[in-house]
């Protein structure tokens, strides 16, 4: 592993129980090591927001995550809804040997697989996860073939007729990467929103967007999340319905033959 490429755990000087996983210097994940309901990162919150709102307080699910990182989300749901049964797909065995010797145990349910993201999805049997959650990186940008149609697809075929994706995506206005993201959502599934910084939404700033999707029309609680967006303590919007529909106006889903 070269210098652009180290991966590190480094304590937070405000929080004496976080850690935070980088890469090359570039931060990665955040976990508290005592507390793992505490969300560091705003587009993770984002993403637990849609968790805690896809099923009754406290129910187990079946979870697939794309990307493992310091198992952030892995160790919320395992806290906040008991007894879910999880696999965690990682490309990096470095990542996962590095947070498993430094970093509490994983909790009881979550299991890794070091294994290509689209590999795994594809060797998934049909409808086996009530909630596939993405956070897909290399060198600060998603990899093109978990973005582009037959990698949505091969999603939407493992996920139950209720169940949702989430999707983080790391952009910077004018947010091109989250319109073709979005556009490529739509094409596959019934229903899709977008959550972010309202800022971000505005084309001010550059960050983390978070896309939902669901194969069944009318899935998403929209109306609960923006009351959850709103009360971030980075508030902020979504947009579904003619909203989206503006937002991706002209943008054109990402195919595998253009990668």
């Amino acid at each position: 592993m070269d210098a652009d490429d180290r991966l590190e755990l480094a304590v937070d000087p405000a929080r004496p129980n976080g850690r935070t996983l980088l890469a090359g210097g570039v931060e990665q994940s955040y976990v508290d090591i005592v507390d793992p309901t505490y969300l560091h990162f705003e587009y993770v919150r984002r993403m637990a927001a849609v968790v805690d709102l896809a099923a009754p307080a406290g129910e187990p699910l079946d979870v697939l995550h794309l990307g493992g990182g310091a198992l952030t989300l892995p160790r919320y749901v395992a806290a906040t809804r008991p007894g879910s049964a999880q696999l965690v797909v990682e490309r990096d065995p470095a990542v996962v040997e590095l947070v498993e010797q430094a970093l509490p145990p994983r909790p009881d349910g979550v299991e890794i697989d070091v294994a290509d993201a689209r590999e795994a999805v594809r060797a998934a049997p049909a409808e086996a996860y009530d909630l596939v959650l993405a956070d897909i990186y290399r060198a600060a940008r998603m990899p093109p073939h978990v973005a582009a149609l037959g990698f949505v697809t091969e999603v939407a075929r493992v996920l139950r007729p209720g169940g949702l994706y989430l999707v983080n995506v790391a952009d910077l206005p004018p947010l091109v990467t989250t319109r073709v993201q979005a556009a490529t959502l739509r094409t596959v599934f019934a229903d899709v929103c977008v959550v972010a910084d309202r800022r971000m939404l505005r084309g001010r700033r550059y960050g983390n967007v978070v896309l939902a999707a669901a194969p069944r029309p009318q899935r998403l609680p929209v109306a609960r999340l923006v009351v959850r967006a709103l009360r971030d303590p980075v508030p902020g919007g979504v947009l579904h319905g003619p909203a989206l529909d503006t937002f991706i106006a002209g943008a054109r889903p990402a195919t595998d033959a253009e990668h």
